[in-house]
């Protein structure tokens, strides 16, 4: 299997918000935090969006320069490293406002790796 190239690490991190999307539809905090699986998927997709940052590195700010990358990839550190310090209120407060502001640039990077090259 190739190694992945920048475009589909753009699209792994938009898969991700997708799927966390999808996974925290319609719960609040009290209900996420009582929900195991919830909670383990989210946590998942949290690590392949950070680890995609990680490997995307410079280029995340350059295309994305207003959101905080260096928080995200931190995050998933914890998630891999320090799992047992986990917090669900930071994890919820992520989700809940951080990654929605960052979807709409994630799509337009996507979306502009998408297009063929202009000749």
């Amino acid at each position: 299997m190739p190694f992945r190239d920048d475009a589909g690490r753009w699209r792994d991190i938009l898969g991700a918000l997708n799927l966390i999307e999808q996974f925290v539809d319609g719960m609040d905090f009290e209900t996420y935090q009582a929900d195991d699986k919830t909670k383990s998927a989210v946590e998942r997709q949290i690590l392949i969006l950070s680890e995609a940052a990680k490997l995307l590195g410079q280029a995340a700010e350059d295309q994305c320069p207003r959101h905080d990358w260096k928080g995200l990839r931190g995050m998933g550190d914890i998630l891999r490293h320090a799992y047992h310090r986990v917090e669900d209120q930071i994890v919820w407060d992520t989700i809940a406002i951080e990654l929605p502001a960052l979807k709409p640039c994630i799509a337009s990077a996507v979306e502009n790796l998408s297009k063929p090259p202009r000749r």
